[in-house]
């Protein structure tokens, strides 16, 4: 018997293990690849660390860094070795793995930590009309052939998306001498960091075309790549008749969104939030069920890996606290949605017998604002606000609520107020 079991080796999964263990907590670490630091070993670019570790690290240094101090605690952990089942007893979570090597094992343990990522939307998932040749990837793949395995998937390229991922590869790919001929981006804002977008796109004029999607993928006759169609879109997305641009290309990389992999619950019944395409969580990121723990890029898509590290040691510090010292009345909880102008907001609940002084709320906008008010309001009464700046909807905000701003009745409402 555990005390506590971590799934997944990545940012979250170590920085949450690290932080359990160290206050006398038994705990295993379970990871599906065969080396700790999770998506992080293929992320050679520099940018990582500076809010934890206030130095720029590349994402395998960042790593490193966990991976070290994890090794350092003892810790006992499992590589390539996958969860296939997670239920729970009188109590008591009874993980199921398997491996090559041990087969199928069974684990128990008083807490679990899923910290198991996000996977890339893929071409199905959006329905791009047209052929189905070889050349379309995501971008999240491509980096990892071209990092890891150091084949470049393609020489005449273009990218669907502006995430993060589609931008630093695109960078990636002229570096290694490909013609990147452009990003297209259905929204009218790019869902990619400010920075990146500079220091990807725009240092090396590499066009963005805003309010653009493929409309039709072409196959030769050999069922490779080799024309794609970009259209403008409306205020509904649909393509505008007439604005049809054509690219000879092969490859068509997809940077068009994360999920959070929380596909391991699918036998439990979490409560899910259709906004986050995750779980609902509790201030210290526990589910509706007691002991079940979701956080990183699991339970919301960060932009930063710095965030992904706080929150799940925040994490880690709520499963020390609750087996330490146990749980209150289960009832005495309220809920939190978003308002105006918000896409989401985590937590979902706020227990009441889980005191603390502040309470992270993580959002993110519906729209660009320079300028924005942070409203709460509580039985539509105004408890607390926060002045932000230049808020976009591929930026994560966060506010620190006070916890004695809450009364213990009444549901609460967060919502975003432009600011002229």
């Amino acid at each position: 018997m555990k005390d506590v079991i971590v799934i997944g080796g990545g940012a979250g999964g170590l920085a949450a293990a690290i932080e359990t263990h160290q206050s006398g907590k038994d705990v295993l670490l379970i990871e599906r690849e065969e080396f700790l630091g999770g998506i992080l070993n293929q992320c050679i670019h520099n940018g990582f660390g500076l809010e934890v570790f206030k130095e720029e690290y590349t994402g395998p240094e960042y790593a490193d860094q966990f991976i070290e101090s994890f090794l350092e605690e003892k810790i006992d952990y499992l590589l390539d070795t996958t969860v296939i089942g997670l239920r729970k007893e009188n109590d008591v979570f009874f993980v199921k793995t398997s491996n090559e090597k041990n087969g199928i094992q069974f684990f128990r343990a008083k807490a679990v930590v899923v910290s198991t990522g996000s996977y890339e939307r893929t071409r199905g998932q959006i329905s791009i009309p047209g052929d189905r040749p070889y050349g379309v990837i995501t971008a999240g793949s491509a980096q990892r052939y071209l990092n890891i395995d150091g084949l470049l998937v393609g020489k005449k390229v273009f990218i669907l998306g502006s995430g993060d991922i589609g931008l630093i590869m695109a960078r990636r790919m002229k570096l290694e001498g490909a013609e990147v001929l452009g990003v297209a981006e259905i929204m009218p804002h790019s869902n990619g960091l400010t920075r990146n977008i500079v220091q990807c796109l725009n240092d090396f004029d590499i066009p963005l075309y805003l309010s653009h999607t493929v409309t039709e993928i072409i196959g030769d006759d050999n069922h490779r790549l080799s024309k794609i169609k970009v259209s403008k879109v409306d205020e509904l997305f649909k393509p505008i008749e007439g604005t049809e641009k054509t690219f000879e290309v092969d490859t068509l990389l997809l940077s068009i969104g994360l999920i959070p992999d929380v596909t391991i619950l699918d036998d439990l019944e979490v409560e899910i939030d259709q906004r986050t395409k995750s779980v609902k969580v509790n201030q210290a990121y526990e589910t509706n069920i007691e002991g079940l723990f979701v956080c990183g890029n699991a339970l919301q898509v960060h932009d930063l890996v710095d965030n992904v590290t706080l929150e799940s040691q925040r994490a880690g510090q709520a499963v020390n606290r609750l087996l330490d010292k146990g749980k209150g009345d289960l009832s005495r909880s309220i809920s939190l949605s978003p308002g105006h102008n918000l896409g989401y907001v985590t937590p979902q609940r706020i227990d009441l017998d889980f005191k603390q002084e502040f309470i992270t709320l993580s959002f993110r906008s519906s729209k660009k604002m320079e300028k924005a008010t942070c409203k709460v309001f509580q039985n539509d009464e105004l408890i607390f606000e926060k002045k932000l700046f230049f808020v976009l909807p591929a930026e994560m905000e966060t506010i620190q609520l006070p916890f004695d701003k809450i009364k213990s009745d009444g549901n609460i409402s967060v919502e975003l107020e432009v600011k002229s």
